[in-house]
This record gives C-alpha cells, sequence and structure tokens, in this order.
C-alpha cells in the first residue's frame, strides 16, 4: 500500500455528552454524574486515530452550523481531517448523551442533525482514488433513504479502493438486503465477537470469524474481544488470535472506532496485517484507559506501549 493513501469516512461526526454514572437509572429515577465533558465522537473517534498514526483522513459526511458543528469542525481541524462536503446552513450537528458506568460500558441516547442531509451528489463529488480506504459503519446503510445512497455508490467504487464495514452494535436494524449488500463489497469486515455472533448466528469465537468470512470480507475479517485482543483471519488462512494488552478500564466508548482507524491507517502505511491488528489493540487500550472520545495516542506512543509490554 502506499503511504499517501487517505481513509474516507462516512461514519457520521457528532457531539457526545458524556456523563459517568455508577449505574444507569431505572425509569423515572435520577442519579448524579461524577464526571462530565462535551466532545467530538462518532466518525472522529476512527479519523483521528488514522490521522495520529499519520495518514490523512477525509470526512465523507456533513456538519452544519452552530454550536455543535463550530466544535466538530475544530476537533477535525486539530487533526488536520479534511471537511470535504459543504455544511448544511439551516441546522446543526446531531448529539448524542452517553452513560458510562463504573464498569467502562455506555449506553447512548442520540438525537440527529445536519449529518442526516447527505445526497448521492455529496458522494459522487469525492475524489476517492485507486489504494484509498473507506470506512462505512453499520449506521451509514440502516436508515431508509440514506442507505440506498450509500450502497449505491459503493458499488460504484474502483474496485481498487479498499472497502471496510463495521456494522456497530446496532447490526440487527440493518434491513437484511442492505446488510447483504455491503457485506459484499466490504475488503475487511471490523466488527467486536457480539457483532460477529450476531451477524453469524455462531455462539463460539472462532467459529464466528470462519462464519464471518465465509459472507464478507473479501481481504479478511477482525474480530474485536475486549482484553483479550482480537481475531484475525485474512482469506486463505486460518484465525490467528492477537493480544490484547490489560489497563484499567475508564471509559469503552470509541473503543472500537480507535482500533478499526489504527488498523486502516496501518494497512495504508503498508505495515503486516497482524502487527496491524497489534497495534490497534494497543491504541484501543490506551484509549479506554481515559473518559471521553477520540482519545486515541499518537503513533509513537502506540510503538512504546507495544515495546514494554
Amino acid at each position: 500500500m502506499s503511504p499517501s493513501a487517505r481513509l474516507f469516512c462516512l461514519d457520521t461526526v457528532m457531539i457526545d455528552i458524556v456523563l459517568r454514572i455508577a449505574h444507569v437509572p431505572a425509569s423515572g429515577s435520577d442519579v448524579l454524574a461524577s464526571e462530565h465533558l462535551t466532545a467530538t465522537g462518532g466518525g472522529y473517534n476512527a479519523m483521528s486515530a488514522a490521522a495520529r498514526q499519520g495518514v490523512s483522513a477525509v470526512y465523507a459526511g456533513r456538519l452544519g452550523r452552530g454550536p455543535f458543528s463550530s466544535i466538530a469542525r475544530s476537533s477535525l481541524d486539530q487533526d488536520n481531517v479534511i471537511e470535504s462536503i459543504e455544511a448544511d446552513e439551516t441546522r446543526d450537528a446531531g448529539f448524542c448523551v452517553a452513560l458510562i458506568d463504573d464498569d467502562g460500558e455506555r449506553t447512548f441516547i442520540t438525537s440527529p442533525g445536519a449529518e442526516g442531509s447527505l445526497r448521492s451528489s455529496d458522494l459522487s463529488s469525492l475524489d476517492v482514488r485507486s489504494a484509498d480506504y473507506v470506512l462505512v459503519s453499520g449506521y451509514n446503510v440502516m436508515y431508509p433513504g440514506s442507505g440506498e445512497i450509500v450502497l449505491e455508490w459503493l458499488e460504484g467504487l474502483s474496485e481498487d479502493v479498499v472497502v471496510a464495514f463495521d456494522p456497530s452494535n446496532r447490526v440487527m436494524d440493518i434491513p437484511r438486503i442492505n446488510l447483504r449488500a455491503v457485506l459484499e463489497r466490504a475488503d475487511w469486515t471490523l466488527c467486536n465477537d457480539t457483532e460477529a455472533s450476531s451477524l453469524t448466528g455462531e455462539d463460539s469465537l472462532k467459529e464466528s470469524v470462519v462464519a464471518l468470512a465465509e459472507q464478507t470480507g473479501r481481504a479478511g475479517v477482525v474480530v474485536r474481544h475486549g482484553e483479550s485482543g482480537c481475531t484475525v483471519l485474512t482469506k486463505g488462512d486460518e484465525p490467528v488470535h492477537v493480544d490484547g494488552f490489560k489497563v484499567t478500564v475508564v471509559d469503552t466508548n470509541g473503543a472500537g472506532d480507535t482500533h478499526s482507524g489504527v488498523f486502516l491507517a496501518e494497512l495504508a502505511l503498508g505495515t503486516d496485517v497482524i502487527e496491524a491488528a497489534r497495534r490497534g489493540n494497543a491504541a484501543s487500550a490506551i484509549a479506554i484507559s481515559v473518559l471521553g472520545p477520540a482519545s486515541c495516542p499518537d503513533r509513537d506512543v502506540v510503538s512504546a506501549m507495544i515495546q514494554h509490554s
């Protein structure tokens, strides 16, 4: 792969309002947050992760105008992420309330905004070139109207463009026809073990990885399984377990996106697949040890963690 390869990310950029709580309250009750922050999340997690590894990232989605869009735009600028599509002048970016409990698990409440106004002409205006990478989320192909727009655009991409698909935790809400279409186009399918089991109906990790690779991943699949790391299956080979890194978990929000961003960035830089997965494991471990989204470290920090493990 070429160091000039770019990552185009369709996963929508939103604002995360993060609240740390002891537990998610029962309906009608109240709970105090011990910490809080407002930060850019969504697709920014993967793009910032890729950018911090030295790969140019392009946001293939839409921001708006207003306080949330200003926060998001400032974050993109900080990591030199390109805002490639003109803003929606009539509304602000959406936001997500993320409730983080004492186990580091997260619960989301989402209010959509300008990111939902993406048009087919916006995608066709993108200058995606041979050897570039495109990251598509399950959210991009889940909703009526926008899902069809994204799938049509993906179908028209050159075969030399590497498409990666992350089905997200709402994988079962994706229309089956849309799911089949994106799985068939995906070069890499990147997900966690729960999502892999949902996609394949297999309970065991190895069986779900093998079954997923039979459905998708023209290059292969990566299935993440928390502290123990991830399992990689490159087409034509056997599954390979790549060890994780033990850290104190503070916030798992964005961990999967961090892993995907680093993994794809490393592939774009020419790194071996297994080493790319190992670096993804290290980066996501560092990211979950602090509160908030988009907490992927720079490449030299990832290298230092691997060297000292």
